[in-house]
């Protein structure tokens, strides 16, 4: 039986592989693309290459200039990333300065390019409901606005069928992803989130404390920080 072609946008980290993992459990027939868009941590897209192999998903990756991007502090690296305070992180508030103008509109829109050349029903996607409340391009509203425009001008549209916008993990918390990946078989351990992009996480950007939090609720030690990438259960100590 032939399977539904499915396009799933790829960074490597935590969400993006979740969502790449729930795509191939139901049956989706993945192709996934990542990005390297002069970003501080292309130490993400080593990750994506590593776990689209062992997944044996054929991985598309793509390299864009962005040269006015030098706002974000996610592709300049003379600016200093925040340190929030783990309380604050994810609350509604200001948009941080690690916003990059426009990324997930241009990604998605490659996502959809893929999807109506290759005959694809969806484009995938991570985001979530502890990043929408900073960055407006993780917004519900934002992809269901983009469904209708894609199925407006593609191909695949007006000739009668329709690529859909999929966002399995976008009501849910970081503890709430970290378990969903747990029962899909994540392999988390090659999983990449910081923003710093050294050889080990930081520990102290945003990405690295909302994924702390994560783990700490879901009741498990990051294996990004184990010497030998193993999961392991947290201590009492550690899940506070």
């Amino acid at each position: 039986m032939k399977r539904t072609k499915a396009v799933v946008l790829f960074s490597g980290g935590l969400d993006s592989t979740t969502a790449l993992c729930w795509a191939i459990k139901r049956g989706y027939d993945c192709r996934a693309v990542s990005f390297n868009y002069g970003q501080r941590h292309r130490r993400e897209n080593k990750s994506a290459r590593k776990i689209a192999r062992l997944l044996k998903v054929p991985l598309y990756e793509i390299n864009l200039s962005f040269p006015w991007l030098k706002a974000s502090s996610l592709v300049d690296v003379r600016q200093k990333l925040p340190d929030i305070r783990p309380s604050k992180i994810g609350r509604r508030g200001k948009i941080p300065s690690t916003y990059v103008p426009g990324r997930n509109l241009v990604f998605a829109s490659i996502g959809v390019s893929l999807a109506d050349s290759i005959g694809a029903s969806s484009v995938v996607l991570g985001p979530n409901i502890v990043d929408y409340s900073g960055y407006p391009d993780c917004r519900p509203e934002f992809y269901r606005a983009l469904e209708k425009a894609a199925n407006a001008g593609t191909r695949s549209g007006v000739a009668g069928g329709k690529i859909k916008f999929i966002t399995p993990l976008i009501n849910l918390g970081k503890s709430e992803i970290v378990k969903f990946a747990l029962k899909l078989g994540v392999p988390l351990g090659l999983t990449w989130s910081c923003y710093s992009g050294g050889r080990k996480p930081c520990g102290h950007c945003d990405s690295c404390k909302l994924r702390a939090k994560g783990f700490a609720g879901a009741g498990f030690k990051d294996p990004a920080f184990d010497s030998n990438g193993k999961l392991r259960k947290a201590t009492e100590s550690q899940r506070k």
